[in-house]
């Protein structure tokens, strides 16, 4: 490649190529794939989507069943803070609906959504697996556990 070329070159298609790279000889790749490229982008945009099939010569409409099929990947891009709520029984049953409707009344928006300056994004989740610490939230995978509807702007205060 010509260096005068270099500084047009994404290095997250760099990244992208070396990790359909790794996994050019692995029996079904896909979903390995599709996680790295994920934390690659912070989520899966088609261009990426279009680049996977041409180069693994997986169908695209075999990826997006995939993409679509599994919660953990996404299409849309996601805040700087990922925000999951637990709606498990047991944070259900001590408090889990405040705590949510706390957030949403903080953040001004709804699960699933991403605040207008992009900081935080809300997800209810099924199950955080910290049953003992109900209601729990987590962000960017940190629990915050024994929650009172008052700790959460404190808490939220802590994330930029």
């Amino acid at each position: 490649m010509c260096t005068a070329c270099e500084d047009l070159v994404d290095p997250k298609e760099i990244k992208l190529d070396e990790i359909i790279a790794k996994y050019q000889n692995e029996k079904g790749p896909l979903i390995p794939i599709l996680q790295e490229a994920q934390e690659v982008y912070g989520y899966l945009p088609a261009h990426v989507l279009k680049h996977i099939s041409k180069a693994t010569r997986i169908p695209l409409s075999r990826i997006y069943g995939v993409v679509t099929f599994y919660a953990q990947f996404r299409l849309t891009p996601v805040g700087r803070n990922l925000i999951n709520v637990c709606m498990g029984t047991a944070c259900h049953v001590r408090g889990g609906a405040k705590v949510l409707e706390t957030l949403e009344k903080e953040l001004k928006i709804k699960d699933g959504a991403t605040t207008e300056d992009g900081r935080f994004t809300l997800e209810i989740v099924a199950c955080i697996g910290a049953c003992g610490l109900a209601p729990v939230i987590s962000i960017n995978n940190e629990v915050h556990g024994r929650l009172l509807p008052e700790k959460i702007a404190g808490i939220l205060a802590k994330y930029e």
